[in-house]
């Protein structure tokens, strides 16, 4: 018999309160996909943004055996949409983890926002179960959390949605 690979993809919101409390959820959320026996690992598939994304990718090596990260734009230039040192750090780090790196780009209008939404509409149609750090609300642009939990719902997958607060509205 083999054994599964389940592929979990993250979709959240930037700023969320208590990010350990979010974190415990989200260890015990991955740990429950797993459960299944018939699962050998569970691979990460997260943008790599700050917030959301970064917590669930935190989660490999040690909850989740890999990471696919599916970035909006060339690294280099979406590095540039972190503003801290610690946080260009953070995802280099994070980045050097992953055994593939997509890059999906914008769409024909070029925007940033609209290179965000097919980042996220890749992670939502590569993976069986999306995980949403999500506080309930609208999406408020173009590929916002609430967007893509309603794709991963149309689509079919299993959507464990997180509840947050998040601490810049």
């Amino acid at each position: 018999m083999s054994l599964a690979v389940i592929r979990v993809g993250v979709t959240g919101h930037r700023n969320v309160e208590d990010e350990g409390e979010v974190g415990r959820r989200l260890v015990a959320a991955v740990r429950s996909v797993r459960g299944d026996a018939s699962i050998a690992d569970v691979e990460i598939w997260s943008s790599l943004a700050e917030g959301a994304d970064r917590l669930v990718a935190e989660l490999v090596p040690g909850e989740a055996g890999g990471l696919v990260a599916v970035l909006p734009l060339a690294a280099d230039d979406y590095r540039g949409d972190f503003d801290s040192v610690e946080s260009r750090d953070q995802f280099d780090r994070l980045l050097a983890l992953a055994h593939r790196v997509d890059i999906v780009g914008p769409d024909e209008g070029g925007t940033r926002e609209s290179a965000d939404e097919r980042a996220g509409r890749t992670v939502v149609a590569c993976c069986d179960v999306l995980v949403a750090m999500w506080d309930g609300e609208p999406a408020r642009g173009r590929g916002g959390t609430a967007q893509m939990v309603d794709e991963a719902r149309r689509r079919g997958r299993d959507v464990v949605v997180i509840p947050v607060v998040r601490t810049h509205p």
